[in-house]
């Protein structure tokens, strides 16, 4: 059953605003912190927050990347093939995700946020303080149908995991700048969340009045989180999205 009432409609567009303005700036469209959020504060389990979260993060995808595309060149042809390739393994992920316990999904997530952000942090403390240039290739741009599918399995599974993931595998292994690692990984997102949604809400797991208040609230603000990550400093910018992450992941082992 829906949880949204009349009470509670401003509460829900103020919160999506600030979850659309947070995704603009980290390039992940707020759900990564939508989750935990939904989960604590509104009651719902891990399976049905992520279900309506991606109901806020596909149109805040969308103006993410679009914005990020205008401000700093984003070739289409690597973001076409980050977001095909990620469709092949969201809806399967998805299904998988529907049919797992609440709270064994939740542990999951937090693992890998952990996992992930220590990676983070780790390449921040090795890189020199006054550096602001992008890591040399290590990776051919071949190799990047495969970013893409790894990140369609994880926003099946995780509904936020693919942009997530697909940002330090961009600037770590093919040399991109962060905020241009951003951009593509919102259009990897893209599809994969349409398609993850579709599986969620085939399975019941998604509350549409809540969702649609967040992404209403989120789509006002998600420009000017861009507009924000793009006048910040390159390892600054990197800090506060490993910070980030790992204050999300604390949150959901809280909560589970």
């Amino acid at each position: 059953m829906p949880i949204l009432h009349t009470d509670f409609l401003l509460p829900a567009l103020a919160l999506g605003v600030a979850l659309g303005w947070l995704g603009g700036l980290f390039g992940i469209g707020g759900g990564l912190i939508a989750i935990p959020v939904l989960g604590l504060a509104c009651g719902l389990d891990q399976l049905h927050a992520q279900g309506t979260a991606l109901v806020m993060v596909l149109p805040n995808v969308v103006i993410g990347f679009w914005r990020y595309r205008a401000r700093h060149g984003i070739a289409w042809r690597p973001a076409l093939l980050l977001g095909l390739t990620a469709i092949a393994g969201s809806e399967f992920a998805a299904h998988l995700a529907t049919g797992l316990p609440a709270v064994t999904l939740r542990l999951m997530f937090a693992g890998f946020l952990i996992v992930l952000a220590g990676w983070l942090l780790r390449g921040l403390r090795r890189a020199p303080p006054a550096t602001v240039a992008p890591a040399p290739a290590v990776l051919s741009a071949r190799w990047l149908p495969a970013v893409g599918l790894a990140g369609g399995l994880m926003s099946g599974l995780f509904s936020v995991g693919g942009g997530i993931a697909a940002v330090p595998l961009l600037t770590g292994l093919f040399g991109t700048r962060q905020a241009v690692a951003q951009g593509l990984a919102l259009a990897l997102v893209t599809p994969g969340s349409a398609a993850a949604l579709f599986a969620y809400a085939r399975a019941g797991a998604v509350d549409w009045p809540l969702g649609l208040a967040l992404a209403f609230g989120g789509v006002l603000s998600v420009s000017a989180g861009v507009a924000f990550a793009h006048r910040l400093p390159e390892r600054r910018l990197r800090a506060l999205f490993a910070l980030g992450i790992v204050a999300t992941a604390g949150a959901m082992l809280a909560s589970a």
